[in-house]
């Protein structure tokens, strides 16, 4: 991995680079992606079936869009018993983590007649969509559905493409299973979304949509955005390491490559204040990559995007930590806690050389659905927050409103809003 010292130019082009992985820089796929949720929306099903077999090669129908319980059940035989423990496993330690996220409606009355409150309201209708194809991800259908589920969401619609068969990869059912998901449709790709958002005779339209996906998936969530809520334009994965001389250069090591193989646009960046270290973590990248099955996509991701900086302090590492805002960022140091307490924008942190960012992929239990590409500086992880909303509660007696009555019409005067200030008024006209 290239090592350079980190300086005002270093910055100011490795920002300028992180950003050009930004789903908003893929315009040219915006005109395709259009047309397909038009011809959804206008021609629904057989839209739907039309794009599955063009692009899935799938034969899928009103017949057996829907996967059925007998799918399911030999989704669990091939699947076998080891691999569902483990799910099971993660299911809890995810599921454990979400439910202590819930909120309650709040209400407070006062001796003056006033009643003020919150109301907590998990959305009804809620579509999830898991990518497919040539990869499975079981993990990403349990961070989608479990904070759903602890919301108290009504319905959870599942959507993942099918395979040529028209059967949906095992481990993906198998985790939507166990989730809790209502529903599982055979359909991917921006028709999916379109289907989500505006309903079709087959799939129900839902109030908001969640999950990753690829550059068509992402640039259709933003294009029904306002029929549907969405949770976030997701990028291309980043890891971010905070390391100094007591850090282990091997382990350093792997937890980049962990995200650099994910594909080509993912970043992986250590930013560290000894040079030592740097060498050591290049000269371990190295090594790793004659090992690993990906090593042609890690290779072209960390010429693209990985990166090792040396900085002259710790307080410099932390001003470039915060303005990279990256997705996950781990500390390894001698004082994690005391560098934890100074990061400001992060999706996830991974504290000490034994919390391996895949911990928090899989196992640990808060969500790895996470703001990419800066938006950590002011997004936060997929959570309960996602599946609930909240309506203001206000109750005034007569008397309370009588006492405050001329304070408000005067208010509304002042911004030429006579009806408002007569709205107030004529509940103490004079009879």
């Amino acid at each position: 991995m290239r090592i350079q010292h980190l300086d005002k130019n270093i910055k100011m082009n490795l920002l300028e680079d992180l950003l050009k992985r930004s789903p908003n820089n893929y315009g040219k796929y915006e005109q395709g992606v259009a047309e397909i949720l038009d011809h959804v929306r206008s021609e629904k099903d057989a839209a739907v079936f039309t794009y599955t077999e063009k692009f899935d090669g799938a034969k899928i129908d009103a017949s057996n869009i829907k996967v059925t319980e007998e799918e399911i059940k030999e989704a669990y035989e091939l699947v076998g018993e080891e691999l569902t423990g483990i799910i099971r496993k993660a299911l809890f330690n995810i599921r454990d983590y979400h439910e202590r996220q819930r909120q309650n409606s709040w209400f407070e009355s006062k001796p003056n007649g006033t009643m003020l409150g919150q109301k907590v309201t998990p959305l009804q209708r809620v579509g999830v969509y898991v990518p497919g194809g040539k990869a499975a991800y079981p993990s990403s259908v349990l961070m989608n559905i479990a904070p759903a589920k602890a919301a108290g969401v009504d319905e959870i619609v599942m959507v993942t493409p099918p395979g040529k068969d028209g059967k949906v990869t095992p481990t993906t059912l198998v985790a939507a299973h166990e989730a809790g998901a209502d529903v599982v449709y055979k359909v991917g790709g921006a028709q999916a979304i379109a289907a989500l958002a505006y309903g079709t005779e087959s799939i129900p339209k839902v109030d908001k949509i969640v999950g990753p996906g690829n550059i068509y998936v992402a640039l259709a969530k933003r294009a029904v955005y306002g029929h549907v809520s969405i949770d976030a334009i997701a990028g291309p994965s980043e890891i971010l390491v905070i390391a100094d001389e007591t850090a282990n250069p091997r382990y350093v090591a792997a937890d980049l490559l962990s995200q650099a193989e994910h594909d080509e646009l993912a970043s992986a960046i250590l930013v560290t204040t000894s040079q030592k270290l740097a060498e050591k973590v290049s000269e371990e990248v190295d090594g790793f990559l004659n090992e690993l099955s990906r090593s042609e996509i890690i290779r072209k991701s960390l010429d693209n995007y990985g990166y090792i900086l040396v900085a002259d302090t710790m307080e410099e590492v932390i001003d470039i930590a915060n303005e990279i805002a990256s997705e996950h960022l781990e500390i390894q140091t001698k004082n994690p806690y005391d560098i934890m307490t100074r990061i400001r924008n992060a999706g996830a942190i991974f504290i000490g050389e034994y919390s391996s960012e895949p911990l928090g992929d899989y196992f640990a239990g808060p969500n790895h659905v996470l703001p990419t590409n800066g938006t950590a500086k002011f997004f936060s992880p997929l959570s309960v927050d996602d599946f609930i909303k909240k309506s203001s509660i206000i109750a005034y007696s007569q008397e309370a409103l009588g006492a405050i009555h001329t304070d408000i019409e005067k208010f509304a005067e002042a911004e030429h809003l006579t009806a408002h200030a007569n709205s107030i008024k004529v509940r103490f006209e004079k009879k």
